[in-house]
């Protein structure tokens, strides 16, 4: 099966897959011709995965095109649903910019785009831009997985990410909502929620973080002194080896009195009393006495 270059091209970032740079052997290929569009035949991507846009970093790009205009068009396909209009594959956050400039046409490359190239070529452009916080990068990774059938090989091999990278990202999805929110305004790190997964206060520790500027490796501490507290208030105590003496010397009348192993689980107000037989017979002597039975 031969594989499509355009996909080859995508790790090395968005010139490479416009075949706008060239390598060692690469064939010689034409600039590809820009156009000018007017603002309004424009419409945000419906698989661009940045959702929040900086307000700081924002204003700094309307001010830098008011002063040089836009250095690089934007990449657009035709809009599926409305004639004569077009879709943001990549520079959605430069033709925001160019409408708080006051800019009535901006420069764009068209190209002839699926839905999933369209996901593609903008989650990666994003990435390697590093414009997409945690749960934006998380979300894009895992439309890919679910809606277009990446594997995960496939995909780190599509963005240039190791698989390790992937998945610890896309685990950043399975915190509460109050956690991802905080993760996605820069509240908290990525490190910061890692270290939450799994913890069912996820929440009150991530508004702690914020409260106290906790560092990654406080949290991480703090994380696993929660999993051990967890871990021994759930094992039994008899396991934990937490039984006092007068629970062992009553394990070991009841063993005599019974002549069977008998073991007693206590977690501090009630237990489980185990009796344990091999045969049949064992049990029912055992049945026997309990219901005060005369023996056989």
């Amino acid at each position: 099966m031969i594989e499509d270059p355009r996909r080859r091209g995508l790790g090395r970032g968005l010139s490479a897959l416009l075949g706008e740079e060239g390598g060692e052997g690469a064939p010689a290929e034409a600039p590809r011709a820009t156009r000018a569009l007017p603002v309004e035949l424009l419409h945000p991507g419906r698989y661009q995965p940045r959702r929040y846009f900086d307000a700081e970093s924002q204003q700094a790009l309307v001010e830098s095109i008011k002063v040089q205009g836009i250095l690089q068009p934007l990449l657009v396909r035709r809009h599926p649903d409305i004639e004569g209009h077009y879709e943001i594959v990549a520079g959605e956050r430069r033709w925001r910019a160019a409408q708080a400039a006051q800019l009535h046409e901006v420069p764009v490359l068209l190209r002839e785009l699926g839905d999933r190239e369209a996901l593609e070529i903008a989650l990666v452009e994003n990435v390697q831009r590093q414009d997409l916080n945690p749960l934006e990068e998380a979300e894009g990774y895992r439309r890919l997985l679910e809606e277009f059938r990446h594997t995960q090989e496939d995909l780190a091999r599509v963005v240039g990410k190791s698989r390790s990278h992937i998945t610890n990202m896309m685990r950043l999805l399975t915190l509460p909502e109050e956690v991802r929110e905080l993760v996605s305004t820069g509240a908290i790190s990525a490190g910061h929620a890692r270290a939450l997964i799994g913890l069912e206060n996820a929440t009150d520790l991530a508004h702690k973080i914020v409260a106290q500027g906790m560092s990654v490796r406080q949290v991480e501490r703090l994380a696993q002194a929660e999993a051990r507290q967890k871990e021994k208030l759930e094992k039994p105590a008899s396991l934990a080896g937490a039984r006092d003496a007068d629970t062992a010397a009553l394990e070991r009348e009841l063993t005599q009195l019974l002549g069977l192993k008998v073991q007693i689980v206590f977690n501090g107000q009630g237990g489980i009393l185990s009796i344990h037989y091999k045969t049949l017979d064992q049990l029912d002597d055992v049945l026997r006495r309990l219901n005060n039975l005369p023996l056989r």
